[in-house]
């Protein structure tokens, strides 16, 4: 075996060796996020006007004989909310780690592209002016059908521009950002004409709870989160390559257009949905990307999971803090996201700059 042999076979040994050092370290990363995740779960079924230690709650869950009013509150009352906030979470935080990646703009979320705003002011046409594309017989998704048409069509409309020539994604940022306050001003010219009691359901929309949700909006959100996830997982390895530049990626066979094309309509899904249920939640989608991104890296393999996760684990975090902020009332999460979210995208802002 020659000289040049060996060193290539140490530097193969070596690489190889630090390949699974990175794995093993992020699959730890990752059981480490999913076991806070559970910690914060158990935390919003125990807190609330009734009081319940963890062993309480998971005696209830899994034991038929536990005290019916216990299992009462907590299957019918608060296990479809805790399990609301994490599928919301995890949703917009996918949704936002997409938009990211196929606009390669740090800045980019569903809130900042203008689909919270636009949903909003689909569900203002129905609680103000009585608009819906839905049949009288289906009153209950009348609100979040109109909100979910309004922010997709929001999405087309960004999508539709972005392929013009000449077009770059802070350009498609800023274009957000302009959709966003288009929709807000013709919701406060709805705001402004509507009667008391529609004004009053208007607001607190906007606010976005996760109280409202029930078992079948549940089911809904957990099947496009589940088809979305298992979509962009088989096509991990392309929007990796996205990252590395559109001129590389097609270099090694990646078919950009179709891909970023996927990515912002199937990120738009997710996101309008989840404000179409729950109203306007700020901030997940947008900094719980890059708290995975800094604990994982930029490989879509993991980046993925851990983005779930986090969103996830900070929307069940703050349903906590909205239980227990004000004693005696819960707090509208969206209120509590943002005021979360602003300082923690402040420290990841300036801890950016320090690397």
């Amino acid at each position: 075996m020659t000289e040049t042999t060996i060193i290539e076979s140490t530097v193969l040994k070596r690489g190889r060796c630090f390949y699974v050092g990175l794995t093993r370290q992020r699959l730890t990363l990752l059981a480490g996020i999913a076991l806070l995740t559970f910690m914060c779960f158990i935390a919003d079924l125990s807190i609330g006007q009734a009081h319940y230690t963890p062993r309480e709650v998971l005696a209830a869950l899994w034991n038929p004989d536990a005290p019916l009013a216990v299992r009462v509150i907590l299957w019918d009352i608060r296990l479809p909310v805790a399990l609301t906030a994490l599928v919301v979470g995890a949703s917009l935080s996918v949704a936002g780690v997409k938009m990211q990646t196929v606009l390669g703009n740090p800045l980019a979320s569903p809130f900042t592209l203008g689909l919270s705003a636009a949903a909003s002011f689909g569900a203002a046409l129905g609680l103000i002016l009585g608009v819906s594309i839905l049949p009288a017989s289906a009153v209950a998704f009348a609100v979040p059908a109109n909100a979910f048409v309004v922010s997709m069509i929001a999405a087309l409309v960004i999508y539709r521009l972005s392929q013009k020539r000449g077009i770059t994604t802070e350009m498609i940022v800023l274009l957000g950002t302009t959709l966003v306050f288009t929709f807000t001003a013709l919701l406060e010219a709805l705001q402004y004409i509507a009667p008391d009691q529609a004004l009053s359901a208007v607001v607190f929309w906007m606010m976005g709870s996760l109280s409202r949700t029930s078992w079948p909006q549940l089911a809904i959100l957990s099947a496009i989160l589940l088809f979305v996830s298992v979509f962009f997982a088989r096509r991990a390895w392309a929007f990796t390559a996205l990252r590395l530049g559109d001129a590389r990626a097609t270099s090694l066979g990646v078919p950009v257009g179709r891909l970023r094309l996927q990515g912002i309509l199937l990120g738009s899904l997710l996101a309008s949905v989840c404000v179409s249920f729950v109203g306007t939640i700020g901030f997940v989608g947008l900094v719980a990307p890059h708290i995975a991104r800094m604990l994982v890296g930029e490989d879509q393999r993991f980046l993925l999971p851990a983005s779930a996760l986090c969103g996830a684990c900070m929307l069940s975090a703050a349903s906590v803090l909205s239980k227990t902020l004000v004693e005696g009332q819960a707090i509208p999460i969206g209120i509590v996201t943002s005021l979360v979210g602003v300082p923690m995208f402040f420290v990841l802002i300036l801890r950016s700059r320090k690397l």
